[in-house]
């Protein structure tokens, strides 16, 4: 109860014995610049001190064994669970400031929407779940959460999270003893605003949004709200979506066929694609066409027109499935390197299950979630855009070589004097 109390009362007993860490000043700029909002000065050591302890302890990534790992002292464990369960911090700031950290050292192309699924035993963790989960091809029982991740030539790096709470979460009680907020909703609806207010306080302009949510969100919801805010997108759709045949001018004024299936759709061109000119020979063109979703669906006004195109597997095996874009005019090339883009949000993920303890929360509240996944995105995207660019070690860490580009003597270019990042373009349907 004595710590518990130094705690808030904003002591901090334990930080004073780590003589032996190591603060790098890279590490130390980066810490300072993410948590500067955080109300308290033990709320930002302790914040420094969970980060550090991703980067640098070996396996499992529980509380004690990172305790361990920045410090001596005996009671840094229960101060550092404290930190991430009980302490009052709000992270959508850190989430602004993670992406302008990130903005500055890379050169965006998308943003990257795209669920994970966090494996749990028992039923008290905050939105936990049985659910099928189509990659998996089973049924689990786990959290799932919907990352935001900014893409860019570097890599993928994680930005913000939406926490998906089924239909069961609905109960108040439950609701409040895992501490849910009011407005937490499981809804694409939720999903959009979080993208939406990370779109609008980013350097760089406007980006396509790339999502696969299938068996997650309602995809139509998604789509619609993404037009309405004024995205380009590229959005997978399942293969039971109806859509009605269309083209520019005609899906204007009046349908030129009954809704189909969109795999029926794309089943149909098969066989019927132009082959390109200076194509290989054996080369085989996937099908597309223009499409507008059936009124039923669509908001009042003009049909919106897409297109709807299939993209190829992904040569092991795997359907590379069916997507949907507003963006009608852009070559279908650049359309599917987009999506090929996806690649590197699923090795992102991977390497923060591995090495980030993505799924190693011990806690059960809803803001020791969002505390802990806003943690390990700082810590993934520390690793991912700053250690190749400076020797420097923290505790048992060692990035790889480079400079750090805020450096005297080697600024960072503003945004604007950086080569600039592909931009895509449609016409107005």
């Amino acid at each position: 109860m004595i710590h518990k109390r130094r705690w808030y009362q904003g002591g901090n007993p334990d930080m004073a014995a780590q003589p032996g860490v190591h603060r790098s000043a890279s590490f130390s700029r980066f810490t300072d610049e993410l948590f500067k909002h955080l109300p308290r000065a033990d709320q930002r050591r302790w914040a420094h001190a969970y980060v550090q302890g991703l980067l640098t302890t070996s396996g499992k990534k529980t509380v004690r064994r990172m305790a361990a790992a920045v410090t001596d002292s005996s009671t840094a464990a229960q101060a550092l669970h404290q930190f991430i369960n009980a302490s009052p911090w709000e992270w959508a700031p850190i989430h602004t400031e993670l992406m302008q950290w990130a903005e500055r050292r890379t050169r965006p192309r998308a943003w990257t929407i795209a669920p994970v699924v966090l494996p749990k035993r028992g039923e008290q963790s905050c939105g936990v779940h049985r659910r099928f989960v189509p990659h998996a091809g089973r049924t689990v029982n786990c959290q799932v959460g919907i990352g935001i991740f900014l893409s860019s030539d570097t890599g993928d790096v994680p930005i913000a999270w939406s926490m998906l709470l089924p239909e069961e979460w609905s109960d108040a009680e439950r609701r409040q003893r895992a501490r849910i907020p009011s407005d937490a909703m499981a809804t694409a609806e939720c999903v959009l605003d979080l993208a939406n207010g990370l779109a609008q306080r980013a350097a760089h302009g406007p980006m396509p949004v790339v999502a696969d949510v299938t068996g997650y969100l309602d995809t139509s919801a998604l789509i619609h709200g993404l037009g309405e805010r004024g995205h380009d997108f590229v959005v997978a759709v399942p293969d039971n979506l109806m859509v009605q045949p269309g083209s520019h001018l005609a899906a204007r004024q009046c349908a030129e066929g009954a809704p189909v299936p969109s795999a029926r759709f794309i089943a149909e061109r098969v066989g019927h694609a132009p082959q390109s000119a200076g194509a290989p020979d054996g080369f085989r063109p996937y099908p597309t066409g223009l499409v507008y979703l059936p009124r039923g669906h669509a908001q009042p006004g003009l049909p919106r027109t897409y297109r709807l195109f299939a993209q190829p597997d992904d040569g092991q095996g795997r359907p590379g499935g069916l997507w949907l874009t507003n963006m009608t005019t852009q070559p279908l090339g650049e359309l599917r390197a987009l999506v090929d883009g996806q690649a590197a949000t699923a090795a992102a993920v991977g390497r923060m299950e591995r090495d980030f303890g993505l799924r190693d929360f011990e806690g059960r509240s809803y803001p020791g979630w969002h505390h802990h996944m806003t943690l390990i995105s700082a810590a993934f995207t520390y690793d991912r855009l700053a250690a190749h660019q400076e020797v420097c070690h923290i505790g048992g860490f060692t990035p790889e070589h480079g400079t750090d580009s805020n450096e005297p003597g080697e600024p960072a270019r503003p945004f604007h004097q950086q080569a600039p990042a592909p931009r895509y373009h449609h016409r107005a349907a």
